[in-house]
């Protein structure tokens, strides 16, 4: 039976009790509707907050691999365009090896054709040499020893949240013109510096292309070492520029740099492919992250909007049933009247 005292007002305690509550679910609501989540740190629910972390550091790292995999696709298209600029000079260079391998050519109009293959060769090593993004080459080092040697450069970049990554190799410059110190861009010599000097053909005294190494370079001739494509051009032999030392080296034919070059183009399209496969493979697992977590954590604001309506109500109903209680000692004055 309830009791009619003045010392314990049971009904405004109940009443009290419920506004309470009241109040702590609206304020839960209104943190869910300010914050548009439903778990928006430990308090909510911890083990929802702890899973809700580790996939935001998961999406967190797929965001920095895809950047990662941008700069390294500027990188790759920076190389094929070079590689594109080596193969359009190669078809002037067919052009003008082929006019050179005709005996009926006067001496006037070899030499200009000798020096336009000169004029092309530095174009393809300007080319080539120029290829870096960022400070960084995939055609060759700019290190190197003192046999003129130059290794190429190989890129592992990060293609997952996890660290896992992708090589992208690099291919030596050399290989891919008739000079074979285009990766080089110079090299040390007793500890300084030497920059190339510009692709020249022929010997001292004998700077002209004749009709049979223009043949041979085209693979239609003698390409032996003793042949005419032996030590043809200065600065070939790694002692001619930079004394070195190093021994005469048969000139490289122009078949075997077109299919360098062409396999270069082919390496390099394969690898822009898989760096765009990583980056789409990324992408579509940010989506299935994103979309987990949101169901996981965001706030159905359509049905906190409608809890929130009744909870004002139960606060305005309550404050009400507390006003009614805090007066119910004031009616058991009048039992002593």
């Amino acid at each position: 039976m309830p009791i009619n005292s003045v010392q314990t007002n049971v009904g405004a305690m109940v009443a009290l009790q419920s506004l309470n509550r009241t109040n702590e679910e609206m304020q839960a609501t209104q943190k869910r509707i300010s914050t548009g989540f439903r778990v928006a740190d430990a308090k909510d629910d911890g083990a929802a907050f702890a899973v809700a972390q580790r996939i935001r550091g998961d999406v967190a790292g797929l965001n920095t691999a895809n950047e990662q995999l941008g700069a390294t696709k500027g990188l790759i298209e920076t190389t094929m365009g070079a590689l594109n600029e080596a193969s359009t000079v190669l078809r002037s260079i067919r052009e003008t090896l082929t006019r050179l391998s005709s005996d009926t050519i006067s001496t006037s109009d070899r030499e200009t054709y000798t020096q336009d293959f000169e004029r092309l060769v530095n174009r393809m090593n300007r080319a080539l040499g120029d290829a870096s993004y960022n400070g960084r080459s995939l055609l060759g080092s700019q290190d190197v020893n003192q046999n003129n040697t130059s290794t190429a450069t190989n890129t592992d970049v990060v293609r997952n949240e996890v660290g896992g990554t992708l090589r992208i190799t690099g291919v030596d410059a050399a290989t891919l013109t008739f000079d074979t110190r285009v990766a080089t861009r110079g090299r040390m010599v007793g500890g300084n510096f030497t920059p190339p000097t510009e692709y020249e053909w022929g010997t001292p005294g004998n700077t002209v292309m004749t009709a049979a190494a223009a043949r041979a370079m085209l693979g239609n001739g003698d390409q032996t070492a003793t042949g005419p494509l032996n030590n043809m051009h200065n600065g070939y032999a790694d002692d001619a520029d930079f004394g070195g030392g190093a021994a005469p080296s048969l000139h490289k034919s122009f078949a075997t740099v077109e299919t360098n070059v062409n396999s270069a183009l082919a390496k390099f399209g394969a690898d822009a492919r898989a760096v765009d496969a990583a980056i789409q493979t990324n992408r579509t697992k940010l989506d299935s992250l994103e979309t987990g977590l949101g169901s996981m954590v965001d706030a159905d604001l359509a049905k906190e909007s409608a809890r929130l309506q009744a909870l004002q109500i139960r606060q305005q109903l309550g404050t009400q049933s507390l006003s009614i209680a805090n007066q119910a000692p004031q009616a058991l004055l009048s039992l002593f009247r």
